[in-house]
């Protein structure tokens, strides 16, 4: 078997995406050219890479590649939370066997974004979207927003263009996708991947001075989420778009907090931002995310940066396993 993983920066949707062209895609490019000239073919393929590898030259020439060796192959986009796991992390995954061997499905020229014994994405959604507006009553927040500045912490709110900003600069179209992400029975809570609460915690509450640079662009979340951002290697380093920040006083409402925060001087706006007790998630916190089992563990020199750094560049246990069984099975 060979399993792959080359260097993303030549497909990240946020690089140059240099494609082929980029030097770090020649590791990659070898493999392709020798894989025909084997005189023993590796009898499975499992290939990683970022969401937009889908639409390189480099997966064309994997492709034509794989075809000319004769191997079958299937492509995916996949996240964790279709396993139920209450972490987005889409990756592209390809699997491949000799012609030979059949998968036990098929889906030629699709790239399957479930498992092939999962229901669709769409399904799934409509049918817990509909249970749990039946039992609770509730419905998901259309165009309304909650205004900052108003005197409630909720009320009706007022129609907004879709590029409007709700509190904690957040688009109507971003907290309805929170909000249906939160209200997806399938997918477990965050509480269930946590550690139980100590005084060594406190070494990962948010510096004040993140608190006060960045309060407005944190992705927070509490135990009873169900969804958490992508964890990345820079994640307790960089604060921006590297991963979620857990809320620990659950009894308060973001809203209370930050509305009409950017009136108060710097020293209150701080004093309130704390009450809400941000702190990252722990490196053993994130392992969990990533399905490592619990005898999992680093060496003891390693330091919390680089245990981030590398979990960041980590892929999830429960996917991979997942893809090598429809592989070898």
């Amino acid at each position: 078997m060979i399993l792959m993983s080359p260097p993303c920066q030549p497909f990240t949707r946020i690089g140059l995406q240099g494609d082929v062209s980029d030097p770090r895609t020649n590791s990659f490019l070898y493999i392709l050219d020798i894989l025909p000239r084997l005189q023993r073919l590796p009898k499975y393929i499992l290939l990683e890479n970022v969401k937009g590898f889908e639409t390189s030259s480099a997966r064309d020439k994997l492709v034509e590649t794989l075809k000319k060796c004769g191997f079958k192959y299937q492509e995916f986009l996949l996240s964790p939370t279709c396993l139920g796991i209450p972490n987005s992390r889409l990756r592209y995954f390809l699997i491949a066997k000799l012609q030979s061997e059949l998968f036990s499905f098929q889906a030629p020229g699709q790239i399957l974004e479930n498992f092939p014994d999962q229901e669709p994405k769409a399904s799934v959604k409509h049918r817990v979207a509909a249970s749990l507006e039946k039992e609770s009553g509730f419905m998901p927040p259309k165009e309304e927003y909650i205004d900052p500045n108003s005197g409630s912490d909720g009320g009706s709110g007022q129609c907004l263009q879709k590029e409007a900003f709700v509190f904690k600069l957040e688009t109507v179209k971003e907290m309805e996708q929170k909000w249906n992400q939160d209200s997806n029975l399938s997918i477990q809570m965050l509480k269930d991947f946590l550690e139980e609460d100590g005084e060594e915690m406190s070494q990962y509450l948010l510096p004040p001075k993140a608190l006060l640079r960045y309060a407005f662009l944190l992705d927070i979340v509490t135990p009873s989420c169900r969804r958490s951002t992508c964890f990345t290697k820079g994640y307790s380093h960089y604060v921006e778009g590297t991963g979620s920040v857990l809320q620990t006083a659950e009894d308060l409402q973001l809203q209370s907090v930050f509305k009409s925060i950017e009136m108060l001087s710097e020293g209150e706006k701080l004093m309130k931002l704390s009450t809400l007790k941000l702190r990252y998630f722990t490196p053993r916190e994130v392992a969990n995310l990533h399905g490592f089992p619990p005898e999992f563990g680093f060496p003891d020199k390693i330091t919390i940066k680089q245990r981030y750094r590398l979990l960041g560049n980590s892929l999830n246990v429960h996917v991979v396993a997942k893809l090598i069984s429809l592989l070898t099975g």
